[in-house]
């Protein structure tokens, strides 16, 4: 096939290049021809509108030679690769239905220890992580160390004021 479309495109491609010289030879003898009753660039309007068409000629030469190419890119990812991308594609679809068998198994039997747990009574075991590094509990820090009870009818200490932590001068 490569044969075939590489005779194709190098026979297009050299139509075109002999369409370019035609349509520069016409071009240059058409500009240089006047006709009585020409004006100042009649000739070369008229030059221009002739070797259009056989500029066209050489641009539809070089979509055949384009098209040609593009054949033989079509051929290969349509028949050549074909295989090999039906393989690919069965792999991967094979990989993922056993990862969704292997997730359902997991959920399956995380839902069964969570209904044995709950029907005997036994408080919900936290699954480690895979990693293995167990999760933990933040500690917070109490902002007022101190235990102030606030001041009412009863007495008591009073709650600070901002002014207690920072000095009258920073404010």
């Amino acid at each position: 096939m490569r044969e075939t479309t590489s005779a194709f495109r190098d026979q297009h491609m050299e139509d075109a290049r002999q369409y370019g010289q035609l349509g520069d030879i016409i071009k240059s003898r058409l500009e240089q021809q006047t006709i009585d009753g020409d004006g100042r660039f009649s000739a070369r309007f008229r030059a221009r509108k002739v070797s259009r068409q056989v500029r066209r000629m050489e641009k539809a030469s070089k979509k055949a030679a384009a098209a040609a190419e593009a054949l033989h890119g079509a051929y290969v990812n349509e028949v050549v690769e074909l295989p090999q991308r039906r393989e690919l594609a069965a792999a991967r679809k094979e990989d993922r239905r056993q990862k969704r068998a292997f997730t359902a198994g997991q959920f399956v039997a995380k839902s069964l220890q969570k209904s044995t747990d709950s029907l005997n009574g036994c408080p919900p075991q936290e699954i480690p992580q895979v990693s293995g590094v167990q999760q933990q509990v933040p500690q917070f820090v109490d902002p007022l160390p101190h235990n102030f009870t606030t001041a009412g009818p009863g007495g008591g200490q009073a709650l600070p004021s901002i002014g207690d932590f920072f000095g009258k001068e920073a404010m």
